[in-house]
């Protein structure tokens, strides 16, 4: 792989390269026509008040050497293929360098930014002043995020912030009537409507699934807890 890849930097490196010298060779005048050598009449004296006469212009410089139009070849395309490299997603989720790299000094806190600290498997989302843990990887694409969304701070980056409540996906099947609420991969069945709107939830947070789908996903405690053992869908 190296040896093609020097092999394509070489014949770009050489096209610049003959380029640049066409363009000398255009840009060289041709030679001056022979002049007569007339002999001048002896040179007056300088008046005292008469202004100096102008210095010589200092003459032009040659081209640089070939290799110098190599190197700035080989620099060009070597910036290139970094800028390049940096934004190649690297995994499956279409992590790139540019988003993986800590970068937690340019950051710009804003609605929508999306985090996750390096060796925390959670991931937030900035709202209204406030970071939410998104709660399961349903919830993370049901509300549109992406891998490339998220940008991997340090350790402990997010104690500076104040947390606010978590973002959960609520699961239906269309051929029950109860609604489970998704929490690390497990579902927690909500028990009646009136917890239903006392959780903050919405009808906008269901997301329709088959109900084979949600009766394989483990079942976890009730909303409010102790409701007895929850209903299959």
């Amino acid at each position: 792989m190296s040896t093609r890849v020097e092999q394509i930097l070489n014949l770009l490196v050489d096209e610049i390269e003959e380029r640049m010298q066409k363009r000398q060779r255009v840009a060289v005048p041709p030679p001056p026509a022979p002049v007569l050598q007339v002999p001048l009449p002896p040179r007056a004296e300088k008046h005292p008040l008469a202004p100096p006469e102008p210095e010589p212009e200092p003459p032009p410089m040659p081209p640089g050497p070939p290799h110098a139009a190599r190197f700035i070849g080989r620099l060009t395309l070597g910036l290139l293929v970094a800028v390049i490299a940096i934004n190649i997603p690297f995994n499956r989720h279409g992590t790139t360098l540019a988003t993986a790299m800590p970068d937690t000094a340019s950051l710009i806190i804003r609605n929508g930014l999306v985090v996750k600290e390096e060796d925390d498997p959670e991931i937030y989302v900035y709202q209204n002043g406030k970071f939410r843990w998104i709660s399961s990887l349903d919830a993370f694409e049901h509300y549109g995020y992406t891998w490339g969304d998220v940008h991997i701070v340090k350790d402990g980056w997010l104690d500076d912030f104040e947390i606010g409540a978590p973002i959960h996906v609520l699961l239906k099947c269309p051929d029950s009537p109860h609604i489970y609420r998704l929490e690390n991969d497990v579902k927690r069945w909500i028990v009646n409507i009136e917890t239903f709107e006392a959780e903050g939830h919405v009808w906008e947070d269901v997301r329709f699934v088959s109900c084979e789908y949600l009766r394989s996903i483990p079942n976890g405690e009730t909303i409010p807890p102790g409701s007895g053992p929850p209903p299959q869908p």
